[in-house]
């Protein structure tokens, strides 16, 4: 079968919910090529996912360092380009059943100025993860780090666009990392993940970027689960790492200055009058 969609999971010592993420992609009736992406320190996972690694749709790539999420996923991406038409980045923790990628690929067949297409992401209970938002500003970023959630309540809630209800399709400037579904002809023109994110903001700025020439769609007439561990939220390690790679973000796109921002986001809430 030709393969049309390529795929990437990065895996930094995985627990077992990955092996749920590459089964589920291995269901899907479609020309599919997955790229298992290891930055864990030792190959013990090659050992751990011989049986999926055996599997001719899947290739096994061990980093010898911890590369981090955008740049191992851009070595998969650099592999595809050859030969997919689409490439789909998902979190280990992502699961779902039969038709998801066959239907996403249908929608980007169809609505050829989609650059960037999102299911709708489900808690493993049903409930909603609200992951299509407006572009933050560091106030923002800041206020829903550190602060109560009952202080960041209305504004939050505007950001994470949820005056959508998420039961339509509707375009956002920001999807999150953990499903996305990429035309590659979009990352052709606006290029690949930006490695000087090591991980966090990544998908904010890809996001942002397929935004200004395509358009980025949450599309929740399928859906996923995730079980979205929060790393940041458990480990002064990971907060560390969140905290600097967002200073980096500000400084790429601006601070207090980003104007297209504030065009781009008053454009999204626009759609909801």
């Amino acid at each position: 079968m030709e393969v049309i969609v390529s795929a990437s999971i990065v895996l930094y010592n995985s627990d077992d919910v990955v092996c749920k993420a590459i089964a589920s992609l291995l269901k899907a009736k479609i020309g599919l090529k997955l790229f298992l992406v290891d930055n864990s320190p030792t190959r013990a996972l090659e050992t751990k996912l011989a049986a999926f690694i055996n599997n001719p749709q899947v290739e096994y790539i061990y980093n010898n360092a911890n590369v981090g999420f955008g740049a191992a996923h851009n070595i998969a991406i650099k592999k595809s380009i050859p030969f997919a038409k689409y490439h789909l980045v998902i979190n280990p923790d992502i699961y779902f059943e039969e038709g998801v990628v066959e239907a996403l690929y249908a929608y980007m067949e169809i609505n050829k100025e989609v650059g960037h297409v999102m299911p709708k992401i489900l808690y493993p209970d049903n409930t909603v993860q609200y992951v299509a938002k407006l572009i933050p500003s560091p106030i923002d970023l800041l206020a829903r780090r550190f602060l109560p959630s009952f202080v960041f309540k209305k504004r939050n809630k505007t950001l994470q666009l949820e005056c959508s209800g998420y039961n339509q399709v509707f375009e956002a400037p920001y999807l999150s990392g953990c499903f996305m579904f990429l035309r590659m002809a979009a990352l052709n023109e606006v290029g690949l993940f930006d490695e000087r994110f090591f991980m966090y903001p990544e998908d904010i700025d890809l996001t942002r970027r397929i935004h200004k020439k395509f358009k980025t769609v949450f599309y929740p007439a399928v859906y996923v689960y995730h079980e979205h561990g929060k790393g940041s939220y458990k480990s002064m390690k990971m907060l560390w790492i969140h905290t600097v790679n967002i200073i980096k973000y500000f400084n790429k796109w601006g601070w207090f200055n980003d104007t297209e921002k504030r065009s781009i986001n008053k454009a999204t809430l626009g759609q909801f009058n």
